[in-house]
């Protein structure tokens, strides 16, 4: 492939490089020029273009995406249709995704060219989530590096989800004076949701006192009719041949492993009884909040053998969180300074629905709706705003003369939201930990409404989406954490961030705010509702 400057009368069918405007015609980035297309450039007085030129083994981007993707062996997961050199992989079922590392490997070590990116080894992964991605970096890349790729791919699995099974699981409680029914009660709950999230059900509970014989007669009960038995102990374990391990044993049992380098979960205890699994839960495991147990019950109700080795193996990346409570916690917390956040004000939209004017620039107590909007963002606890424009850019920014603000014009808005949200995010700072999506016609959003998301999100330490609520029904704005950026990146039309929000499985904190969340100015009548008065 031969790529740079190439004199316009032989650019037929060569690749833009740049996305091109002549007049009424917008030519995309990647677009092969037709005979047609160089006449009209050359009418324009164009007489060079920054394009690809293939060689006759090349093979397109797309078309080489999509032959690598196709000479893969996977299994619950579906190829998605090339596009700009791109072909995802999602999963068709949930379940735990894992992968050959060493042929990833091999394969990125072909060519820089061709790229693969997977989720982490062991990764949960919920239906249609993206869990792969094959990426041509070229526009074209020789036939002879792709077949490279599927003789690497012929012959083995290369990823995999696999499913979660319906598991049934009995518990056992054990009990000791001074614990309260409400604990137990409540671990029972947090149980049956950790099972519900993988078609798992617990079927059936034992209370217990805190003794070996006790828990070995029940857990050799419940293993009889159930897949698994998970034994959660009143008192932490403290030796090798303490309760739960000793209790395992007893009832005829072989324990796999006691202890785990993954903290949360240091005192999971592993074994198995008469063909099943048996989990000791540790005391962590009694909390939502991801830990160790988690690790291990996902695996195994996916289908997964859990050895000794592979917990021994969990060390890296087994650091989950600090536990503050500790008798001797390991370190303070470093002072931090309190996380940034930018606002992303979306105002490229053409306002198709209302016939004719800008619904931004309707006036609101005399005011334009998009400065309006824009006010109450700078008058928030964000530390920058940027205003993506697009449609009637000039007459936006216009109206927002004077406002510190940052414009992010987008050239292709009429290709969708997506166009808008990658143009913000590009601009957002790079210290900033997430960024507000705020849309311009939502007239109600007040700054307070955005300092209570702001503040939500600090305190989930930048971690979680926060998203504005009425009623319990998700509403705008959103607040995304810097950990979706690169993902938004690869969003396609119009498409918003809602499903990369639940495709990735992070915490979603609602924040209800009121009728605000969910007043939009889509129509002359809610505008005009909503106390609005639109311009030419």
């Amino acid at each position: 492939m031969k790529f740079g400057p190439i004199p316009i009368d032989t650019a037929e069918g060569a690749v833009l490089a740049h996305a091109t405007t002549v007049g009424e015609r917008r030519f995309r980035k990647a677009h092969r020029l037709s005979a047609d297309d160089v006449s009209l450039l050359k009418a324009a007085g164009i007489s060079e273009v920054v394009a690809a030129v293939l060689a006759p083994d090349d093979l397109s981007e797309d078309a080489a995406a999509e032959k690598i993707a196709e000479s893969m062996i996977h299994r619950n997961i579906e190829a998605k249709p090339a596009a700009t050199g791109r072909v995802n992989l999602h999963a068709e079922v949930g379940g735990i995704f894992t992968v050959d590392a060493a042929m990833i490997d091999a394969i990125n070590a072909v060519d820089p060219t061709i790229t693969i990116a997977t989720l982490a080894q062991h990764a949960p992964v919920e239906k249609g989530q993206m869990v792969a991605t094959v990426k041509i970096i070229p526009f074209a890349v020789g036939s002879v590096l792709v077949d490279a790729v599927a003789r690497i791919c012929a012959g083995s699995e290369i990823f995999a989800v696999n499913a979660y099974q319906p598991v049934r699981v009995g518990v056992i409680q054990t009990v000791l004076p001074g614990i309260k029914p409400n604990v137990l009660d409540k671990t029972l709950r947090v149980t049956e949701a950790r099972l519900a999230r993988s078609g798992g059900r617990l079927t059936a509970e034992r209370r217990t006192p805190h003794e070996v014989g006790p828990v070995a007669e029940a857990a050799a009960s419940l293993a009889r009719y159930n897949d698994m038995v998970v034994i959660f102990g009143a008192s932490a374990m403290s030796d090798f041949g303490d309760v739960v391990p000793a209790a395992i044993e007893k009832a005829g049992g072989i324990v796999i492993r006691a202890g785990m380098p993954v903290d949360p979960g240091n005192l999971l205890v592993l074994g198995t009884l008469g063909g099943k699994h048996v989990i000791g839960a540790p005391g962590c495991a009694r909390s939502p909040k991801e830990n160790g147990f988690d690790w291990v019950l996902d695996r195994l109700i996916a289908g997964l053998d859990v050895t000794a080795k592979d917990i021994a193996g969990m060390g890296v990346g087994g650091l989950l969180m600090e536990i503050p409570t500790r008798p001797q916690p390991r370190e303070p917390l470093p002072a931090r300074a309190e996380l940034k956040v930018d606002v992303v004000l979306l105002a490229a939209g053409r306002s198709s629905r209302m016939g004719g004017p800008n619904k931004l620039l309707a006036l609101f107590d005399g005011k334009p709706l998009v400065r309006r909007t824009a006010e109450r963002a700078l008058g928030s606890k964000a530390s920058g705003i940027i205003v993506v424009t697009g449609h009637q850019r000039e007459r936006v920014h216009a109206a927002l003369s004077g406002l510190d603000v940052t414009f992010a014009d987008n050239p292709d808005f009429t290709e969708g939201l997506s166009s808008s949200l990658k143009a913000g995010i590009a601009r957002v700072a790079d210290d900033a930990a997430g960024a507000m999506i705020m849309l311009g016609d939502m007239p109600g959003v007040s700054s307070a409404d955005l300092d209570r998301l702001i503040d939500a999100f600090r305190k989930s330490e930048g971690q979680s989406v926060v998203r504005a609520s009425h009623e319990g029904k998700r509403g705008n704005p959103v607040l995304l954490p810097r950990s979706l950026f690169a993902a938004i990146a690869h969003l396609e039309g119009d498409t918003g961030a809602r499903h990369l929000v639940e495709a990735e499985g992070l915490d979603v904190v609602d924040v209800e705010i009121g009728k605000a969340a969910s007043i939009d100015v889509d129509t002359r009548e809610a505008l005009e509702g909503a106390g609005g008065v639109l311009q030419d």
